[in-house]
Formats: structure tokens, sequence, C-alpha cells
């Protein structure tokens, strides 16, 4: 009775997005309250039960999520994006310009989300393909393709730090482990791939960057200089590598993992104590391109356009909470034991399945982790590397087979004026791969860890 109150919930929720349009929130709130019922949870203890995992999943998703879109919001409206595509176009040349365009959207994909990245950039790689020619597959696919793997897999990016936080997983550690997968990742799959596609296929300038006037794309006369954009990217990086090194030391006897300074480093490390940190060193570092006022204006304006993420994140903990606390999990993660199928597969395949049918990546991944929760907790020997793979497994999943109930799919298409049957082609194929390259480095990843 249970495993068919869970493929009816999943399935309730799929119908309730995808054929009748509800909101993605609103379909998580509303199946988490029947499935609640349908479990007979005594009805005292549902609105607890909802709200428990509700703010535990805010509580580690909103505070990531809206300091990287605040540091974000002002390396894009300080001009920090321009000045990082044109001093790594300079340093790598002509000829490997799509690269460096690459390098320069996945070092400004940590802070900032997929389509406002892409939004940013964009103006920048037009500008690109019109002064060296060629097709524009070139210079756009390597981009687009960096900015979907760093949403896909790096915190402070909401999906990775929901599955994290629900798994058990140190963030710390996720985030020097996604970032060791996503390199590989972004340039087989996206830099390769891209170079490829444009010797095969031809793809002329949009029509609208074309016709219209000369883009200013920062408007800034005095923009940052490299050194200060590249030092921002890095500095959180550097901070949460003091957590991370320093729990191994103490792990292994190496420091006394009590002392003060141990523990007051580690404090800095935190992922939520580093991008604070980070924030404020960039507030600092950019005063000489806006004003106290208008950078106050331009972190509030970050805030916004964050909601419908937060929320729906904060929604699919609470699908989890209530799978949890009605034993569903509990009962799938033993029926997944019995085939005998590793999580990190299971996970992968479940990841898969909710993508296509719904399209939301965010919603994939945070119901997914809900899903295999029980089953991580019910093994044995899993380590803090094994439950980073996991996550980036379930990652993975979600980017497969982006299609027509994708937002980003319309996004690119829209930009780049692609027809859908060349985005299925083209689009579809890079988010593919980007997913199978991911789970097939985290499944060796965990063999061999």
């Amino acid at each position: 009775m249970l495993i068919f109150i869970l493929i009816a919930s999943i399935a309730l929720l799929l119908l309730l997005i995808i054929k009748f349009r509800v909101h993605a929130f609103v379909a998580l709130v509303l199946v988490s309250l029947l499935t609640a019922l349908a479990t007979g949870m005594p009805i005292n203890k549902i609105l607890p039960t909802l709200l428990g995992g509700f703010g535990n999943t805010l509580a580690a998703v909103a505070l990531l999520v809206g300091l990287g879109a605040m540091i974000g919001r002002l390396l894009e409206i300080t001009g920090g994006a321009k000045v990082l595509a044109d001093s790594l176009i300079n340093k790598f040349g002509e000829q490997r310009a799509p690269f460096a365009l690459g390098i320069a959207s996945f070092l400004f994909g940590f802070p900032i989300f997929f389509d406002a990245g892409l939004v940013v950039m964009l103006p920048i790689i037009f500008s690109v393909a019109k002064q060296f020619g060629g097709s524009l597959f070139r210079y756009a696919f390597p981009a687009a393709g960096a900015f979907a793997v760093t949403h896909a897999f790096l915190p402070p990016h909401p999906g990775p730090v929901a599955a994290g936080d629900i798994l058990g997983a140190n963030i710390g550690l996720l985030l020097i482990v996604a970032l060791i997968v996503a390199i590989p990742t972004w340039y087989f799959a996206a830099y390769l791939y891209g170079t490829f596609l444009g010797r095969k296929f031809h793809l002329d300038l949009p029509k609208a960057f074309l016709n219209s006037a000369p883009i200013n794309e920062t408007a800034v006369l005095n923009p940052p200089s490299f050194r200060k954009v590249l030092f921002i990217l890095l500095l959180p990086l550097c901070l949460i590598m003091f957590d991370t090194v320093l729990n191994t030391l103490s792990v292994m006897k190496i420091v006394d993992g009590s002392a003060l300074w141990v523990e007051t480093l580690r404090l800095l490390g935190k992922t939520p104590i580093a991008l604070l940190i980070t924030l404020l060193v960039t507030i600092l570092l950019l005063k000489e391109q806006r004003s106290v006022e208008q950078i106050e204006r331009i972190c509030d304006n970050a805030l916004g356009p964050i909601c419908t993420i937060v929320l729906v994140t904060g929604a699919g903990g609470m699908f989890g909470g209530v799978l949890r606390a009605s034993g569903i999990g509990d009962v799938l993660a033993a029926m997944l034991a019995d085939t005998g199928m590793p999580i990190i597969v299971a996970a992968f395949l479940i990841s898969t399945a909710l993508r296509v049918a719904q399209g939301s990546a965010t919603v994939a991944i945070t119901t997914t982790s809900a899903l295999v929760a029980p089953m991580v907790s019910a093994s044995t020997g899993l380590s803090e590397f094994d439950l980073c793979f996991i996550v980036i497994s379930i990652a993975s999943g979600a980017t497969v087979l982006a299609h027509v109930n994708d937002s980003g799919f319309w996004l690119v298409s829209r930009f780049l004026e692609i027809d859908t049957k060349t985005m299925f082609k083209t689009w579809t194929v890079q988010e593919t791969l980007i997913g199978l390259v991911g789970f097939a480095i985290s499944v060796v990843g965990s063999m061999i860890l």
C-alpha cells in the first residue's frame, strides 16, 4: 500500500505540473499534504511534519543561494563577467576563444544561476563570434555548457546544496569533489562537443543581435581588474578548504581538532560563513565601481529572482519529510536493496525519470534525494566521499535529456535562434553527455575512494 501511495503521489505531482500547469511549489505542497493523509499520518502531526521538512531544507539552502546570488549580481553589474572573458581571450588567443569563453563562464557560473549567467555572457559571446567568425555553436555551447555543469553540480546552487543536506553530505567536501568532477565533465561534454558542433553545423549570429545597436554589456566606465574578479571567485573555494583540510587532518590525528585555532579556521571554512566573507570582500573591492546606495540596491534586486527556486527547493524538502515520516522511504529502500542495485545507480535512474517527466532539475534533485535518503541511512560503510558521489549522481540524472518541458531548453533556443528540431540534435545531446559523463566519473570515483 505504501509503495502504491508513493507511485500515486509522484504521478499526481507530475500530472499537476505537466498537464494542469500548476506551479511546482504549489504542486509539491499539495501532494505532500495528500500523501501525509493517504499514509494515515496522525492529523496532529501532519502540519509539524510539513513545516519541519520545509524549514530544515530552507535552513541549508536559502542562506547559500541568497549570498551566492548577491555575489554573482555584483560581478555582473560592475562588469566582472566581461573583464573575465576579455582577459582570458587575450591570454589564450583567437584560436582558443571558445575555450576562454567556457572557462570564463565556468568561473562566473560558480555564484550565479544558469539563466542569469547565460543572459549576462551571451552579448559577450555574440561579440566574440562576430569578431572571429565561424559557427556560433563553437562559441556558445562551451559557455552555456559551463553554466549547465556548475548549476547542476556545484554548491551554492540549490540542487546540490539541497541534496547534500538531505543525504547528510559535508557541503565543503561536496564542493571540492563536485569541482573535480565538473572540470573534466565540462571539457569532454561541453567544450569538445561544442567545437565538434561548430565544425559540423553552421549557426549564424541571431538576427536580433545583428539588427540591434552596438551593445554596451556593462555600461561601466571603470570595471574591476581581472585580478579582482578572479580573487573574488576563488576566495570562497580557498576558505572552504580550511574546513575540509583541517577536518581531514583532525581525523588523521595530525592536528588537535578541539584546538581553538582549528575550530576558528574551520568556522571560517563553513560554506555560509565563507560566502558571507566573500560577499563582504566583494562589496569592499567593488566600491570604486558603485556607490554604497547602488551596491545595496544591487544586492536587494539579486534576491527577487531566486525566491521561486528557494521555495520549490523547500517544498521538495517538505515532500521528502513526509516520505521519511510515513515510512514510504524505508519500504522503497528495502525494495531497491533486494534488487542488489547500488544506491548510486538507483539514484541516477530515479533522478533521470523525474527529470524527463517534469523538466525541473531542482524538483528532480530534491525529490530523488528524499527518496534515496532512507537507503543511504540504512546502508553501512558509506564514506563521506560516497555521499558526495551519490549527490553528483543525482545531479547528473537531473541534467540528461533536456527537452521541451525544461525552461533552459527554451532559453537557449530563443536567444540563439535555434529551431526545436536542431535543439534536440544539439542541446539535448549536450545536456545528456554532461549527465552521462558526470555519472560515469562519480561511479568510478566511488569505486576508487
